[in-house]
């Protein structure tokens, strides 16, 4: 009668092995599912950036004023008959 009871907590020791030390244990679950949220805020950046590219993409294949203004702004371009003047920051 008495060695039921001693298997019985040998077999429940060997089990919270397992569950605590195994693999698969808690704290590698635990560990997962950290990475598995900083994985989805990581996508979440990802897919926001990819949106305000696509929208650049869009905009420079339809309109051609966004490519006029990238060609002013990075490019220092002008239109034919304009003049450019550039105002200095007084000296102090």
């Amino acid at each position: 009668m008495k060695v039921v009871p001693i298997l019985l907590f040998v077999l429940l020791a060997a089990l919270q092995y397992r569950l605590w030390f195994g693999k698969n244990s808690i704290p590698e679950y635990v560990a997962m599912e950290k990475s598995v949220a900083e994985q989805a805020e990581q996508n979440t950046e990802l897919l926001q950036r990819n949106n305000l590219l696509k929208a650049d993409i869009q905009d420079l294949k339809v309109g051609l004023e966004a490519v006029e203004e990238r060609a002013r702004n990075e490019l220092g371009l002008i239109k034919q008959g304009e003049t450019f003047y550039r105002i200095l920051p007084s000296e102090e």
